[in-house]
Order: structure tokens, then sequence, then C-alpha cells
């Protein structure tokens, strides 16, 4: 009797869902993932060597490893499925080494869908393990390893121990640090526009923006704007209002003015589908239209690839592979859903040939975009199988698919120009006569939309009358003059950074959802309504990087690598001469650094005119885990510390407290699982205390809620009586009792539809939410 051959996958989920498309010759395990990693207590790479990485097994991997071993040296032949991408690749290889002693049959496989037909051509068509994704992956590794390992360190020694620099990560900084100090620096300006209410005989008024004076465009004051008006020597050619006493006086001038319709101008545009989704753009749409951050989204296309139970229909790979940056689609797909658009919408919504959308020239282009599997799978259909996020997403992917090669939307504009003297205004209205993919896919809608202009708001979508031609008399019943002010850039969301990397050819598909939560980890950057905010932390560390390392942490250097990777993986170039290019500058920016640290260190910290209580000598102001802090100059003599005096007023008046201990101010401390209140005379007294957020527990009745973090600094709330009581809700509380049930408070809920708004936890009655003294 023939052995059976074994598949090997990365997820558990995955192996299950291919067990059921596969007959009883195969058996299918999993990896969990990746098994070896470089060593975590030292750098892990002979440079001398030629860059040569030590793997070693990961901790909690060796059964599966031992088990992968024994079925291989059972099977007849092995097959690797791993993800089809560079970090499947290098998994793939680490697991063929470790079982090539048991069986020496192995062949790579790549399942660019886990559906039926999927997985039966993909085990046609076995291979070898690529060898050039492998060492283009292992360069990658090795890279983010060298910048981890030897800048952090530095890091450490100017500033205080914990913090980190990345490859990629410190770029992201960079990036939102640079963009912050835009903001700071701006210095608005101030424009005015002028609208004008107009009529023709036998029409309805209509409101209409001045455009032009005296042949010059009237245009928004911007830096970009002016900019490239002076690079391309047209300023005779544009001008804009610049106080109210200048709208006034034109305002006069124009009340003296005969006003005509000087053209009557309409034309037909074409609005385009966009093409399907690829890695970056699910992440930038599903942030903008699900408010999903980028790490939930990756999660839950995970889970839509590898398979969710449908009923009697079992286990179904709902997606194709969700780390792609191609929008390629194949034959089969594409004739599936032209036929799914000529039966559910028409022909007229059926172009006459399947959409192709263009390549990026950074493509990797090894699989196809990311698309349901199969349209049989509608989503109201199996909508009761999936939780609220899987089904949105899933929604999400599937509309932008069928909209994809959907026939385009037709819009007719009219543009309307009254005249009189040297005054030109202009009105545009826009209406669809064909919707077109619009039916099922509109990306302008429930989400995020660019800043628009107040004078642009107040002619937007003006509704044109019908009959008008050009030569009629237009009377003019109103003239309104609006102030306004240039606005600084918008600060970065997770979104839009996401979509500036991928621009910028920084990172991968697969590096994108992790680079948001590092830098926010660190306390680098905090996120605030989706916007990202640099932190007096983050802003220091980005200073003192790009200041000794500004080749390094650089975009186009960081570019040029990502490039330098792609031809390693292609096999144009080879492993030991993209890493010589990347660590032969690094390193001797490296050693200039390390030279200067302590000077550097030195240059970080701020002097001050407060004495040591304790010896007498100036205290100084340092970087620590939470932040700035006053440190006695004669540290590791006197170890005295203080707040610095603001945040010592701050914390004072924050907790009124005195110490039942000793007398002292009991003052407001972080520790990583949260706040609490802790004696201003330590070290000489330890007493500590949770803080108290004035509501009774409504388990006990006896303790009092308060805010703690769990090991991951999620943030919960608990009973200060714990573990005597176990009362937990990872809902904010609210001091605001249910006027329904009389419970003594509420918690904060968020829904898309009504934002923030309150909720009895006992009787579940739900109020909007209102700014109220004792809200926590």
């Amino acid at each position: 009797m023939m052995n059976k051959s074994l598949i090997i996958v990365e997820s558990p989920a995955k192996a299950k869902t291919i067990n059921k498309y596969l007959g009883k010759e195969y058996e299918v395990h999993a990896s969990v993932g990746h098994i070896k990693n470089l060593p975590k207590s030292d750098l892990g790479i002979d440079i001398e060597s030629g860059y040569e990485p030590t793997f070693e097994t990961i901790s909690g991997k060796e059964d599966i490893i031992n088990n992968l071993r024994e079925v291989a040296g059972n099977s007849d032949k092995v097959y690797i499925a791993t993800d089809p991408d560079r970090e499947g690749e290098a998994i793939a290889a680490d697991i063929a080494e470790e079982i090539r002693p048991k069986n020496k049959k192995i062949f790579r496989v790549l399942f660019h869908e886990i559906t039926e037909h999927g997985v039966a051509e993909a085990m046609k068509q076995p291979q070898t393990i690529n060898d050039d994704l492998v060492a283009s992956q292992r360069a990658r590794r090795v890279m983010d390893r060298m910048v981890g390992y030897m800048v952090s360190p530095f890091v450490w020694k100017t500033m205080y121990y914990g913090l980190s620099a990345g490859r990629v990560q410190s770029v992201a900084l960079r990036l939102i640090c640079e963009r912050e100090k835009e903001i700071q620096e701006f210095l608005p300006t101030e424009y005015w526009s002028i609208i004008g209410e107009f009529r023709v005989s036998g029409c309805d008024p209509f409101f209409a923006k001045l455009f032009r004076i005296q042949g010059k465009e009237l245009i928004v004051p911007s830096k970009d704007n002016l900019i490239e008006i002076q690079h391309k020597g047209t300023t005779d050619r544009y001008t804009y209002i610049t106080s109210e006493e200048e709208a006034k006086k034109y305002i006069q001038e124009i009340g003296k003015q005969s006003f005509s319709i000087a053209s009557v101008q309409k034309r037909e545009v074409k609005r385009n589908p966009l093409p399907p989704f690829i890695t970056s753009t699910l992440q930038q749409e599903a942030s903008r239209k699900l408010r999903l951050s980028a790490t939930k989204t990756m999660k839950l296309a995970q889970k839509l690839y590898e398979g969710v139970e449908l009923g009697e229909m079992g286990l179904v790979g709902l997606i194709t592979y969700m780390r792609t940056d191609s929008t390629r689609l194949s034959e089969s797909a594409v004739a599936e859903v032209r036929e799914y658009i000529y039966n559910n919408y028409g022909k007229e919504y059926l172009p006459k040939h399947p959409h192709l959308y263009k390549k990026k020239k950074t493509s990797q282009d090894a699989h196809e975009a990311i698309r349901p599997k199969s349209v049989k799978y509608r989503p109201r259909a199996i909508k009761k199988f999936l939780d609220k996020d899987l089904y949105r997403l899933y929604e999400l992917i599937w509309n932008r698919f069928i909209a994809s090669q959907m026939e385009a939307a037709v819009l007719e504009i009219t543009s309307v120009v009254v005249e009189g003297g040297v005054f030109q205004f202009k009105a545009t209205s826009s209406q669809y006569k064909f919707r077109g993919f619009l039916q099922v896919y509109d990306d302008l809608m429930n989400g995020d939309t660019d800043q628009v202009e107040e004078e642009d708001a107040e002619v937007k979508d003006e509704k044109l009358p019908s009959n008008l031609k050009a030569g009629q008399i237009a009377s003019v019943l109103s003239i309104v003059p609006h102030q306004h002010e240039t606005t600084p850039p918008p600060r970065y969301t997770e979104s839009s950074l996401v979509k500036t990397l991928e621009t910028l050819g920084i990172g991968r598909p697969s590096t994108y959802a992790l680079i948001v939560g590092t830098i926010i980890d660190r306390k680098y950057v905090e996120q605030q309504e989706r916007k990202l905010y640099a932190l007096p932390l983050g802003i220091e560390v980005n200073k003192l990087l790009t200041s000794h390392f500004s080749h390094i942490f650089n975009v186009r250097f960081t570019a040029k690598m990502e490039e330098e990777l792609d031809t390693v993986a292609s096999g144009k170039n080879s492993y030991r001469k993209v890493l010589d290019d990347f660590f032969l500058p690094f390193h001797e920016s490296l050693e200039k650094a390390n030279k200067k640290a302590s000077t550097i260190k030195k240059s970080l910290q701020e002097e001050t005119d407060t004495l040591c209580e304790l010896c007498g000598k100036p205290m100084i102001i340092k970087w620590g885990r939470n932040g700035k802090f006053m440190a006695c100059n004669g540290y590791p003599t006197c170890k005295n510390t203080k707040p610095l005096p603001e945040d010592q007023e701050k914390v004072q008046h924050l907790a009124g407290v005195k110490c039942e201990l000793c007398g002292g101010d009991m003052l407001v401390r972080s520790s990583r699982y949260g706040t609490f209140l802790g004696c201003s005379n330590y070290p000489k007294c330890n007493n500590t205390k949770p803080i108290s957020m004035g509501i009774k527990c409504p388990k006990c009745k006896e303790g009092e809620i308060i805010e703690r973090k769990t090991r991951r600094k999620r943030t919960f709330y608990g009973c200060s009586k714990y573990p005597s009581c176990d009362f937990a809700s990872w809902d904010k509380p609210y001091n605001q009792p249910c006027e329904t049930c009389g419970s003594p408070f509420m918690v904060m809920k968020y829904s898309e539809k009504r934002g923030e708004y309150l909720k009895c936890p006992s009787c579940k009655a739900e109020v909007q939410k209102v700014e109220v003294s004792s809200a926590i």
C-alpha cells in the first residue's frame, strides 16, 4: 500500500479547508507560521562571513517540527504550501531543511486561492523552493535586525533604555514628524471669495463664484499653488483677494456692471471604476470606509482567505491571497464576473472588453488582485455565517471587484460663465446620465472626503436652470463676500500614511500593518480621531536619528533598498552585494555616532536653576519611560528624581490626597498597567493606591471602579477590591446615572451611525453621550 503524501501549510484553519478538497491519499499539517528566527539574545549575523545569519528554533515549536519530521518520514512525497510570498518562501526553506533528512522528495506548491479548483491546479504544478525569493527575504530580515540591534543601543545610551529604531518604522516616524513640523510652523494666509446670486428672465435664480478679474484667475493662495505659479512664471495670470477692504471695493465695482451669460458649455465626462484591491488599497479603504485599522483588516482578510464555516458547505475560502501588489485578474475570474454583471445588471453595464489595469513599476505581480474566489458566494447570501466586521470587509472586497469590471459612469457637466465688465462669475453643475459601476461601488461615499474650501461648499452641486443660453441678460440679486484662511497640510491617518509609503516605494504589503502599531506602542506617535500626532518623545527620537543617520533614515535610501531587495528576488542581484550597499554606509554612520554618544547624551539634557534637596547639586531634565523628569546631576551617587514643576503642579491637583503612612503628597504615577497614586516621598515611602473613578463597583458594592491595563496594554476597568471581587469591563464607565433603572453609572459605546453614546450595563437603555462634568 502506497504511503500518503504530506502537505504542509502555515495555518491550522487553512489545513482544515485544504483537507476537504483533497483525497485520502493526502495528509495536511500546519507549521503554525515561522518555525525559526534570529536569536533574541544577540545579533545572530556573522558580518565577516558575508552576513551569514544564524537561525534557531522558535521556543514552543520543537513539538511541531518533530511531528513534521515524523510524518514526512512516513510519507511518499512532501508538498510545502506555505503562503505564496517571500515570507512564505523563507518558511518553506526552513521546513525543508528540517525534514530533508527524513524525506528528500520535497516540492513547493502555491495556493493563490483556497478553492477546490485553486488547490487542484496548484497540485498539478509542483515547483522547487525559489532560492532568490528566500535570499530576498533573508536580506530584508538581516537589514532590519542590523538596524534594530545596532541603532537601538545608541538610542538607549543617549536617551534611555527600552526605545527602539527600525529601518522602515523610523522613516515612517520621520514623515509624521516632518508633517507635524509643517503644521506647527504654518502661517495662515487670509483670502476672500465673492459669491453672486443671479437671475435670468424666466429661469430660477442660481449662485456663481467670482473666478476672474481683468483676465486674472482667482486662486487659493496655498503654498503649493504659489510655488507652482512662480516656477512656471505665470504670476501675471493669477491673483487672489487679500482683505475685506479689497473684497468690498470689488463688490462696489460689481454693483455698477451689467451682467449677461457669456457662455454655457455642456460636456460628457467618463468616470472609470477603480481597480480591484491590492493590500495597500484594501487597508486604505477599510480604514476610510469601515474604520478598521490596518492590523485588524489583515487579520480579517487572512480569515476570509483561509476559510470560514458556511453551514452545510463547510469551511470555504472566500477571497484570494491578501498580500499582493498586483491588480491582475485571472481569465476565469474575469469571465465569471462578466457573466454575473450581464445577468444581474444588464448588457449596458458590461463593457465591450474587460478592463485591464496598468501595473505599477514596483509591482512584483506574483499574485492576483484581492477578489472573491467565486461570485456564487454573494455577501448577503452568506451574511448569517459571518460576524459584523468579517461581513463588512468581504462586502467591500466583493463590491470593488464587481465594479472593477463594469462600465464607466457618464456625467454631464454644465459650466455657466456670467460676465459683467472685467468680472467673470462661474457656476458648474454635474448630473449622472449613466451611473455604471456606481450602482455597486461609489468610492466617494461613506468615507473621508478631501477638505472642501468654504467657498466651494457655497456653490457645490448647484442646480443650474436648464434653459440658460449665451447672450441672456442676468440681473444681480445679491453679492456676498466670504472670508477664508489657508489651512495647514492635514495630519496623516493610518490610511494616508500607508498610501504615502506605497507611493514612495517604502515597505511592502506584508509590512504596512505593523508600522503604525509599532510607533504607537513605542509612544512616538498617538492616534486621536484617527489622525496621527507626533509625541514629544517621537520628535526627540526622530531628531536624534535624522541628525546622526540622515543617509540611512531617508526616504530615497529606504526606497532604493526596497528596489534592491526586489532585484535579489528576481535573481538580478546578489544577497551580499545588496547588504554591502546597505551596511557599509550604515556602519560608517554608526561608528561616528557611537563615538559622540556621551556628548550627545549631555546635549539632550537641560540644565535647571533647581538644586537637589538631598545633596545640593543642580537638577537636570532628562528623558525617561514616562517622559521628561528632573534628576540630580550627581547621579549615580545621588539618585534623587522628581517630576517637572509643571507636572508636579498637575499631579498634585489631580491627586489632592495625603499619604496615610507618612503624610506626604500622593502623586499620579504611571506603570505598564496604568496610572496609580504613589507617595511623593518615594523611595523613602513606598505607599501606593489605585486611582478611583468615583464609581462604586456594581458587583460587590464595596470597592470602586479603577482603570487598569492588560499585559498587552489594552485598557479595561475593574474593581479596586480585586482579587476578592472580579468585576471587569472593557467599556469606559461614565459617572452618569441611568434614568430608566437607576444604575449609578453608564458605559460609553460607539457606532458608525451614532458616534459615541451611553448604555446602561444593567437595563441596556441607551442615550446619546453628553458632556458632563462628572465624566471620567
